[in-house]
């Protein structure tokens, strides 16, 4: 890193709700990365389990605490980016964490290069009471536009944005409420505007059960969701959905080396 420069403002973003039992290694992780330059913000949406308890005991220096109700995790979000100033922003979900201590590290070091404006990289779907056995291997791969019509879509809690691509893009829209990042995304990646770098490493560690896949119920929804995303950012339709679907098998079956 140019020692000469000041170093790139990392804002992460961590939205919560009832999470006591997860969030403490979530925030663990964010604050023990060797990357100094960070702001984490924990949007809480008015937890009554204990959850800002777990936070107030871990006492996190600088660590920004909003709790309040809210109008979901897409709300929550958008919140977060208002309240965050970095010069790159990220998500760690409070039942999530980042795999390892260097990972933002990492993330700055791609943003050094002024043309990229979005980052992401690989993910481990893990068991929700056992981070270290993984459930499902996602290797993203390299970005090229042609993919996103064949359903390709990086992993959403590895990606890390300028700043300055919600700006002119816009945040998360909050009419969706499952598939509100793989809109995001496809608005973003769908342009022509923006620099894109992948990481081949895995960046984040995922505990199964999330909103997205929690139940029968909410899978369906988030193919209503994804199609509908699909249709109004213009990228595709029904067979990027099938191709996206059905691109998560091999995921069950190629395991982390």
């Amino acid at each position: 890193m140019d020692s000469t420069r000041s170093p790139i403002l990392v804002s992460v973003i961590t939205a919560s709700y009832n999470r006591a039992s997860v969030i403490g290694e979530a925030l663990a992780s964010v604050a023990g990365q060797t990357y100094a330059a960070v702001e984490h913000v924990v949007v809480d949406g008015g937890s009554t389990d204990g959850t800002l308890d777990v936070v107030r005991r871990l006492g996190i220096p600088g660590l920004k605490v909003v709790s309040e109700p809210d109008d979901g995790i897409y709300d929550a979000l958008n919140k977060g980016i208002r309240l965050t100033c970095g010069d790159v922003v990220g998500l760690v979900h409070s039942d999530d964490l980042l795999a390892s201590d260097t990972v933002l590290e990492r993330v700055a070091l791609a943003f050094e290069d002024p043309s990229v404006d979005l980052v992401y990289g690989d993910l481990d779907y893990v068991a929700p009471s056992d981070p270290e056995r993984v459930i499902r291997h996602w290797i993203a791969g390299p970005f090229s536009r042609i993919k996103l019509r064949r359903g390709w879509m990086p992993p959403h809690p590895t990606v890390f944005v300028r700043r300055r691509v919600f700006d002119r893009l816009g945040a998360y829209d909050t009419s969706y409420r499952i598939a509100a990042d793989y809109e995001a995304l496809l608005r973003f990646l769908s342009t022509d505007e923006l620099g894109v770098a992948y990481i081949p490493d895995v960046l984040v560690k995922m505990r199964m059960g999330g909103a997205s896949n929690g139940s029968l119920r909410r899978i369906i929804r988030k193919s209503r969701e994804d199609y509908r995303a699909l249709r109004s950012t213009g990228v595709g339709g029904l067979a990027a959905l099938a191709w996206k679907n059905l691109s998560k098998i091999p995921q069950f079956v190629v395991k982390p080396s």
